[in-house]
């Protein structure tokens, strides 16, 4: 009965994963919106900005708030504020409107991703709180890689790419009501008069800041890649955007596999070791990725560059919150601050692209990916 009770806890928990993942349909939304709206590489990747930005102002703040208010009732927020986001859309279709849809979008996604993760701990022990962080994950890839897919789906069957806001409002308000009819015990927690200054003061730790950079880059590497595979594949291999989308959801399948092996596998194999040799195998990717010009030779690159990241951020995000537990709260909200890696990667991306073409945007997510793999190798000393 005692198990029983514990899954009955832990599913809902999971699921507001699948919730979090709709932010990666600013992805394919971002390649339908620059089509729609004729905008240039710079203008068009202003929408991921938009989503990501939120991260460097909400994260900090969330975490004082799960002090305050507890947080199941944190995640709930998060939820109540996407489902809107998905909503705004529907309400009139111009670019500035979808730029607030998808500004709440991150905001809600920012609660989320603060709250979720630590809110794992009441339901499941320490010990084994990096597989279920991966299982989370694996849960979010799910919801990631059924975005381009819902995307073509409503284009084409629907009569309208934009019919997935209604699909995704639907389910994020379900998790809503099954997670606030699920009684959760929430454990006091110590130092409730935490300040800002005494959460960015956490960065003085070495180890710490080293965990915000490698956050900050992963997330960079994949919104990066979520937006500029469909115009890498038009670019390089001259197919049309419907069928380019659906690289961005091999990405996904990708991940979705990458984090179900890494589930499996973190329980035996330590997180350091997995994280150097998940990095040595996306530079060697990307570096012949860059170089080929075949179709199936580029989609099975996209899969291994897929396949290779899955696991990073919730290897970098175990290792941080495990760093210091007592200050788990405060620690969540600055390793998501780095989220905002989504928002300071992809313009960059954007302005190489618009002087050198899609390949040289990728190519700026080299310099991140040897970071990673450097901060890796320094992971023994936390």
């Amino acid at each position: 009965m005692k198990n029983e009770t514990s899954i009955s806890k832990l599913l809902p928990v999971l699921f507001g994963f699948f919730i979090m993942g709709f932010v990666d349909v600013v992805g394919i939304a971002t390649n339908y919106v620059k089509q729609d709206f004729s905008l240039s590489d710079t203008l068009a990747n202003l929408l991921p900005m938009m989503v990501f930005l939120w991260f460097a102002v909400f994260s900090v703040p969330t975490g004082l708030l799960m002090n305050a208010v507890g947080r199941k009732k944190t995640v709930i927020l998060g939820m109540v504020i996407t489902f809107t986001a998905m909503i705004v859309p529907l309400m009139a279709y111009r670019f500035e409107v979808v730029l607030v849809a998808f500004a709440l979008l991150g905001v809600g996604n920012t609660i989320l991703q603060v709250s979720l993760n630590p809110l794992l701990y009441n339901v499941v022990k320490g010990n084994r709180l990096t597989s279920s962080l991966t299982w989370g994950q694996f849960i979010k890839a799910i919801a990631s890689f059924l975005g381009p897919i819902i995307a073509g789906f409503a284009a084409a069957g629907l009569g309208n790419w934009k019919m997935l806001f209604p699909i995704f409002a639907g389910i994020t308000l379900m998790s809503a009501l099954w997670l606030f009819f699920t009684q959760i015990e929430e454990k006091p927690v110590e130092g409730k008069t935490s300040s800002f200054s005494a959460c960015f003061g956490l960065l003085k730790d070495r180890t710490i800041l080293m965990f915000f950079l490698g956050i900050l880059f992963v997330v960079g590497i994949d919104v990066g890649l979520n937006i500029t595979i469909p115009k890498f594949l038009m670019e390089r291999c001259n197919i049309p955007l419907d069928q380019a989308g659906l690289g961005t959801s091999l990405y996904f399948i990708a991940r979705t596999t990458g984090t179900f092996v890494g589930a499996i596998l973190l329980i035996k194999i330590s997180g350091r070791n997995f994280l150097i040799i998940s990095m040595i195998v996306a530079i060697a990717g990307m570096l012949l990725l860059l170089m080929m010009t075949n179709l199936w030779t580029i989609l099975v690159l996209i899969f291994i560059l897929g396949f290779a990241v899955a696991n990073v951020f919730s290897i970098i995000f175990s290792a941080a919150l495990q760093k210091k537990p007592e200050r788990a709260n405060e620690i969540s909200g600055l390793m998501v601050m780095g989220i905002a890696g989504g928002a300071v990667v992809p313009p960059l991306m954007g302005i190489v692209s618009d002087i050198t073409g899609q390949t040289g945007g990728l190519a700026v997510l080299l310099i991140t990916m040897i970071y990673i793999l450097i901060a890796g190798t320094q992971m023994k000393k936390a």
